[in-house]
């Protein structure tokens, strides 16, 4: 559960709402700056419209630190970075938010092969942040298997480990896990549902094919 201060932060933006309801994002803008530069938030998120409906982008001081798909419950997803990382959360945007934002509409649009973000691993440790800093170098468009990426971060036999660590991505799409299929060449499982996962991969397989032509 978020603290009692991001939701005073949050009370206190819907009072300036309130004052100013024909200008909410330039006061509510102008009040999260203020509180990030007090140090009131920690992580700041967004929630933003996709062709595979609303993802939670959120970030920290160094970086995008998770994309929660809309196959995630909102509430775990903040329940889970207050466990892990802070309870400093509140819905505010920051620049890091806003550039991811815009490039994943580009993305999505076919005008973007690769994401240019700062990224904070922080929910990702060990042999896991291995596999997907691997993950991340996968070039748009292609595809790896488990075994690949478990040999690529050091470890060939944790193939079931790598599995585990991509189920686990704190940065789908971004981190793309969507290329990485069974050894049978299927596209096994995904968190956003293997629908998801063919469709991204269909979006990439597309763009490839146009920039061809």
């Amino acid at each position: 559960m978020m603290i009692e201060e991001p939701r005073k932060i949050e009370g206190e933006l819907g009072r300036a709402a309130d004052r100013d309801p024909g200008d909410w994002a330039k006061v509510r803008d102008r009040f999260a700056q203020k509180a990030i530069g007090e140090g009131l938030v920690e992580i700041s998120y967004e929630m933003h419209d996709s062709p595979f409906g609303p993802l939670l982008v959120a970030a920290s001081g160094r970086g995008l630190v998770r994309v929660g798909l809309a196959a995630e419950n909102e509430q775990h997803v903040l329940e889970g970075i207050s466990k892990h990382l802070s309870p400093l959360i509140v819905r505010v945007p920051r620049s890091d938010t806003e550039s991811a934002r815009r490039q994943l509409d580009e993305y999505f649009d076919g005008r973007r092969r690769k994401f240019d973000l700062s990224l904070d691993w922080s929910l990702a440790h060990g042999f896991r942040r291995e596999v997907l800093l691997a993950t991340e170098r996968i070039p748009y468009g292609e595809t790896r298997s488990y075994f690949d990426l478990a040999d690529e971060a050091g470890s060939p036999r944790a193939v079931r480990a790598a599995g585990s660590a991509l189920a686990n991505n704190p940065l789908p799409i971004v981190v793309p896990c969507h290329r990485v299929l069974r050894a049978d060449g299927q596209v096994g499982s995904y968190l956003g549902g293997s629908s998801m996962k063919r469709d991204l991969l269909s979006l990439e397989d597309s763009g490839n094919r146009n920039q061809a032509a």
